[in-house]
């Protein structure tokens, strides 16, 4: 698995502990290993242009997905095909002002939001409420596993 990750965002962040995560959560939707994957964190300003650019709404967020060759997971019997997944870009500033308000660190935030994006890069959505249950439910399922696997670590 060819996973990127580009640090533009002037804080410093466990980008192994991302790395792992991705990993983890790749192989846990059978993604096939020839899969390509990039992690971008940005400044609040960069976040900002693309949030403005791209969804047409003011102000930074905390994740953005851009998908490239619209994968979807795959199943035990059959992996995902090979190719491009896409982006996801995080922005630790506004990732930072999230976990303080839930109590927990800034990694545990930049995973939950590493999980998210790449669940939107393999086709999740949460526009709906049956979406988001499916989604969410997901995004909980690798968060659990990782974390007990990085216990035994």
């Amino acid at each position: 698995m060819s996973i990127e990750i580009n640090n533009e965002s002037g804080v410093e962040v466990d980008e192994e502990g991302l790395q792992r995560l991705a990993v983890y959560a790749l192989d846990a939707l059978h993604v096939h290993a020839d899969a390509e994957l990039a992690i971008v964190l940005v400044d609040e300003g960069a976040m900002e242009q693309l949030h403005v650019q791209w969804m047409d709404e003011p102000g930074p967020t905390d994740v953005l997905s851009f998908p490239m060759d619209e994968l979807r997971p795959g199943t035990e019997d059959a992996m995902s095909p090979p190719g491009l997944l896409g982006d996801i870009v995080l922005c630790p500033q506004v990732a930072a002002a999230q976990a303080q308000s839930a109590g927990h660190g800034l990694l545990d935030e930049l995973q939950l939001l590493t999980a998210h994006g790449l669940l939107h890069l393999l086709g999740f959505d949460h526009a709906e409420p049956a979406e988001e249950k499916e989604m969410f439910g997901v995004q909980r399922d690798i968060l659990v596993g990782f974390m007990m696997q990085e216990r035994r670590r």
